[in-house]
């Protein structure tokens, strides 16, 4: 990977995760106390997955010349371990939370779909990548 392209994707992963915490403030102090922790939990899952898709998509459209396949798995891994590692440790130790509470969210038999957004962050690098490259292809 590109050191370029390896600087971008880490910038773009530390502003999704301010993005993860004004999305978790906005599930805990808006909605959640109207619909409940269920389902806030899913609403802001499914808000948190259609951000992460419109920013990936808007830094790929930006690339003069789309990264590789492998690139774009890479980033995706890259995300995905920050991001689990970011979860427990700023979960527990900043914010408090159990490491009970923390490996809850990934019980999706309780209705709890976060694991979707990790999903989410391995994937959509490679997923937008191969849409914008057909786009490209077929014009």
């Amino acid at each position: 990977m590109e050191r370029k392209f390896l600087k971008k994707i880490t910038l773009l992963w530390i502003a999704l995760s301010f993005l993860a915490v004004i999305n978790g403030t906005a599930r805990i102090f808006i909605y959640q106390p109207i619909v409940g922790d269920l389902l806030a939990h899913q609403i802001s899952t499914l808000i948190f997955i259609a951000v992460i898709f419109a920013v990936v998509f808007l830094l790929l459209k930006r690339e003069e010349k789309l990264p590789d396949k492998k690139d774009l798995l890479s980033a995706g891994a890259y995300w995905l371990c920050w991001t689990v590692t970011f979860e427990f440790i700023f979960g527990h130790f900043v914010f408090g939370n159990s490491w009970e509470k923390l490996f809850a969210d990934y019980n999706i038999f309780a209705g709890r779909i976060w694991v979707l957004v990790l999903l989410t962050t391995f994937a959509a690098p490679y997923l937008i990548g191969k849409h914008l490259e057909r786009n490209k292809n077929q014009s």
